[in-house]
C-alpha cells in the first residue's frame, strides 16, 4: 500500500459561528468536527496526520491530542493562506514517499472512501487529483475547470468570471499529489488572490504548466458538507443522524421511532437491541444483545449488557456497568457503578460510585450518599441484597451478601451478611394529638392577617 501522509488544515477560523469555541471543535454525532476529519484519514489508511493551526489554537491540538495521540501539530503564525498552512508541514513531507494529501479540516460527514476516490486517481497515474462536488447552489465555492476527464484549474468564486459561475462542478474539500509533485510546486505559489492569499488550489494550474497530469473524482454531495455556521451545523448533525440510524437498523437493531433516537459517532449496540422513542446515546455507549431500551433515556460513558431493561426515564452517567439481565427502571440515574446480573433498581434511584451484587434489589426512592462535599466514596452491596424503600446508604460502607435493609433506613454502618439492618427511629403515636397541631397551625395563620 503506498504511504499517504494527510495534512489537515485547521488554522483559519471564521467567526460565523458566533461562538467563543473553536468551528472545529463543535460536535456533529458527539464528536467534534475535526475529529471527524481525522478519523476518515486514518479509515484512507493515513500512514501520518499533520494538523495545521493557528499559533492560538492550544485548545484545538489539546482535543485532538487526546482523539488521536499520534497525530503531528504545526503552527501557521502568519494567516498567508491554504497554500502557506500546507507548507509548515516541511518536516513530513520534504523526505516523504508516496501520496500527500490536503483536506480543510471543516468537514464532519468525510469519509475514508473520499481519500480513497482520489487516492485511486493517483494509482491509476495520475499526477494531482482533486475531489469535488456537484452542489444544488454552487455560489461561494471555488470551480472545476474540466476538459473531459482533465482538470485545468479551480477559480475561486470571487476569482471566477460569470463563465466560469456558471459551472456546477466544485472543489469540496481533499486535494492529493504524488509527493514528489507536491514538493516540486508547493513553494512556488507567488500569486495572491483577491484575498491577499496563498491558495493550495493553485497547484492545479501550476501542476498543468509544468505537464503533470492532473484529474478529479466527484463525491456525493452530502460526504463533503462543510460547517460555517450554526445552520450548516445542524444541517450536518441530521445527515450523520440519519446515516447512524440506517447502519442501527440495518445491523439488527429495531427502532421504533428513529427520527427521535440520537446516536453518537461511536454508539455501539449489538443485535435485536429495541430502542424505543426519545433515547439519546453520548459518547461511549454500548449496548449488549437482546436489550431493551424504553422511552426518554439518557446515556453517556455507559456499558449495557444483554438482555437488560432500561427505563423509561432512565439516566446512565459514565462508569454505569450493568450486567446481563440487570433492571434500571423509571427515573433511575446510575453513576459510576457496576450493577451485577439480575439486580433490579426499579424506580426513582440513585447509585452512584457503587457496586451492586447480582440479584439485589433497591427499592424505590433508595440511593447511595457518595459525597461528603469534598470527596466521593464508594459503596458496596452484596449478591441477593435487598435495601428497603427510601433507605439512604451513606458511604463508604459495605452491605454484605443476602442482607436486607428496612424502609427508611439511613445506614452508616457496615452491615454483615445476612443481617437486617434498621437506621431509623422507633416510631411514636399520641393519640388525639392531631386537633392541637392543627389549631396551632390556624393561629400562627390567623397572626400574620
Amino acid at each position: 500500500m503506498t504511504d499517504l501522509l494527510a495534512i489537515v488544515l485547521a488554522a483559519g477560523e471564521g467567526t460565523r459561528m458566533r461562538s467563543s469555541l473553536p468551528k472545529v471543535l463543535h460536535p456533529v454525532g458527539g464528536l467534534p468536527i475535526i475529529g471527524h476529519v481525522v478519523r476518515a484519514a486514518k479509515a484512507a489508511g493515513a500512514t501520518t496526520i499533520a494538523l495545521i493551526t493557528g499559533p492560538d489554537h492550544d485548545q484545538i491540538r489539546k482535543t485532538v491530542s487526546g482523539l488521536a495521540p499520534d497525530v503531528r501539530f504545526f503552527d501557521q503564525v502568519e494567516r498567508k493562506g491554504t497554500a502557506h498552512a500546507a507548507s509548515m508541514a516541511r518536516e513530513l513531507w520534504q523526505d516523504a514517499k508516496g501520496y500527500v494529501a490536503v483536506v480543510y479540516g471543516d468537514h464532519p460527514l468525510l469519509r475514508g472512501e473520499n481519500f480513497q476516490l482520489v487516492t485511486d486517481r493517483l494509482d491509476d497515474g495520475l499526477d494531482v487529483a482533486i475531489l469535488g462536488f456537484e452542489p444544488e447552489d454552487p455560489s461561494g465555492y471555488g470551480r472545476l475547470i474540466t476538459d473531459g476527464e482533465r482538470l485545468y484549474a479551480i477559480r475561486e468564486h470571487k476569482d471566477a468570471n460569470e463563465i466560469e459561475r456558471a459551472i456546477g462542478l466544485c472543489n469540496a474539500c481533499i486535494l492529493a499529489f504524488r509527493v514528489e509533485v507536491f514538493r516540486a510546486l508547493i513553494d512556488k505559489v507567488h500569486n495572491r488572490n483577491s484575498q491577499g492569499e496563498y491558495y493550495i488550489t493553485d497547484l492545479v494550474e501550476m501542476a498543468n504548466h509544468a505537464n503533470y497530469r492532473v484529474g478529479f473524482a466527484v463525491a456525493p454531495t452530502e460526504d463533503v458538507l462543510g460547517v460555517n455556521d450554526r445552520v450548516q451545523l445542524a444541517h450536518a448533525e441530521a445527515v450523520f443522524q440519519t446515516r447512524k440510524r440506517d447502519e442501527m437498523m440495518r445491523e439488527g437493531v429495531t427502532l421504533l421511532d428513529p427520527a427521535t433516537t440520537y446516536f453518537s459517532y461511536d454508539t455501539a449496540i449489538a443485535k435485536d437491541v429495541t430502542v424505543e422513542p426519545s433515547v439519546w446515546f453520548g459518547p461511549g455507549v454500548a449496548v449488549g444483545e437482546g436489550a431493551v431500551i424504553h422511552a426518554f433515556c439518557h446515556f453517556e460513558g455507559a456499558i449495557i449488557g444483554p438482555n437488560t431493561q432500561v427505563g423509561p426515564f432512565a439516566r446512565l452517567r459514565p462508569g454505569a456497568v450493568l450486567g446481563e439481565a440487570a433492571k434500571v427502571g423509571n427515573f433511575v440515574e446510575v453513576k459510576n457503578s457496576k450493577i451485577g446480573k439480575g439486580a433490579k433498581l426499579s424506580h426513582l434511584s440513585y447509585i452512584g460510585d457503587a457496586d451492586v451484587g447480582a440479584a439485589a434489589n433497591i427499592g424505590a426512592g433508595a440511593i447511595t450518599s457518595n459525597y461528603d462535599g469534598i470527596n466521593k466514596h464508594r459503596t458496596v452491596i452484596g449478591d441477593g441484597v435487598f435495601v428497603g424503600a427510601n433507605s439512604s446508604l451513606v458511604a463508604p460502607v459495605n452491605i454484605g451478601d443476602n442482607a436486607y435493609v428496612g424502609s427508611g433506613s439511613v445506614i452508616t454502618d457496615d452491615v454483615e451478611a445476612d443481617a437486617l439492618a434498621l437506621g431509623r427511629a422507633r416510631q411514636v403515636i399520641k393519640e388525639g394529638y392531631a386537633p392541637k397541631l392543627r389549631a396551632r397551625a390556624e393561629a400562627i395563620k390567623a397572626s400574620k392577617k
